[in-house]
């Protein structure tokens, strides 16, 4: 469904992604995990078509995202922090995507706006609302035209705990749907149940891409808060570490 084709990125000094290569399926939930400054983000960016990578390619269903734009209708993103018009009300927000996307408005997905209660502060401008409560738009919105693909940017961070479990219990329904979705979070315990496959990046590497049974032997841990802790401190049972970060993996091969 997406494939990664030796992207590199850079930011003048900074080599925010190096050789990047992976390919996600439908009915996967990746959690791309790693560091802050890993490059996760910017790794996101590229499979939006926000920047431009220096070299590779990123396919979407086949089709390289290289100067296109209709295969972002595939794509419902949640930002981590979203960012709109101070003055516009909610209704207003999605009245104008509706507009947008007519071609689609009979697929809609209206659920997290129901079960977020959106529509008793409908008529509230977005100025006005909490950290907390934007989260609650950028879900609904991500998940609004029922897209086959979904990238979450820490998901649960600033909702409440009963908006988290709704969004998590949300986020598992889809994944029986087949749909693959990539998720970034430091809030490891929140995809214990959700994450299919781990994506591992330090220093703008791809360390390793394996399923999440994989992490777990090779750190004998269940939980995938504490596999992550092992792999960042180094001491997972079998793993190679020089003090800063693992051998680079590709598929089962170590290199």
């Amino acid at each position: 469904m997406i494939s990664i084709e030796h992207i590199s990125k850079k930011f003048r000094k900074l080599q925010a992604l190096d050789n990047i290569n992976a390919g996600f399926e439908p009915g996967q939930v990746v959690s791309l995990v790693g560091p802050n400054g890993s490059g996760k983000t910017t790794l996101i960016k590229c499979i939006l078509g926000m920047v431009r990578p220096d070299r590779g390619d990123i396919l979407v269903n086949g089709h390289s995202v290289q100067q296109q734009h209709g295969y972002r209708k595939q794509i419902g993103y949640m930002p981590q922090i979203g960012r709109y018009p101070d003055n516009m009300k909610i209704r207003q927000l999605f009245e104008m995507l509706y507009t947008l996307r007519q071609d689609e408005a009979e697929n809609t997905d209206r659920e997290l706006i129901r079960d977020f209660e959106l529509e008793n502060i409908f008529e509230k401008p977005m100025r006005t609302l909490s950290g907390g409560t934007r989260q609650k738009v950028s879900a609904a919105l991500a998940f609004l035209f029922n897209p086959p693909i979904l990238i979450l940017d820490e998901p649960t961070a600033g909702l409440d705990p009963l908006a988290a479990e709704i969004l998590k219990a949300k986020m598992m329904k889809e994944k029986k749907k087949d749909k693959l979705i990539l998720i970034t979070s430091h809030i490891l315990s929140d995809l214990d149940e959700l994450t299919s496959h781990i994506m591992y990046m330090q220093d703008g590497k791809q360390i390793f891409f394996k399923d999440l049974d994989a992490v777990r032997e090779d750190t004998g841990e269940i939980k995938l808060g504490r596999a992550i802790a092992r792999i960042m401190k180094g001491d997972g049972p079998g793993n190679a570490w020089n003090g800063r970060m693992f051998s680079v993996i590709t598929g089962d091969k170590i290199i």
